[in-house]
């Protein structure tokens, strides 16, 4: 597929929104190659919709939480195991104490 003469125009993402929305959306992203089985990257994307769902609010904005490093299969050889839910959930709201300072 062709885009013929498209120009490209790198732009921040706050610049190619034309309004902000007026509430927080949040996005994730959990790649194949971090977290090779479904039921795993399911697992996780779970735990970030809990884990954020549990917030007062976040300040107004777009939000995308992405998973940058896979986890040790050797120290989470389940694919869905409580250890596993727990290390998630702790990474997340390390992350979320990270965000409130």
């Amino acid at each position: 597929m062709s885009t013929g003469d498209a120009q490209n125009h790198p732009q921040l993402v706050d610049d190619a929104v034309s309004s902000m929305p007026a509430a927080a959306w949040l996005g994730y992203v959990v790649p194949k190659r971090h977290a090779r089985r479904a039921v795993t990257r399911t697992l996780l994307k779970r735990q970030i919709r809990q884990v954020f769902g549990t917030l007062p609010a976040l300040p107004p904005g777009l939000w995308v939480v992405r998973l940058r490093l896979p986890f040790d299969r050797k120290q989470f050889p389940s694919a869905s195991s409580d250890a596993l839910r727990a290390a998630a959930r702790d990474e997340l709201q390390a992350l979320i104490r990270k965000i409130a300072r």
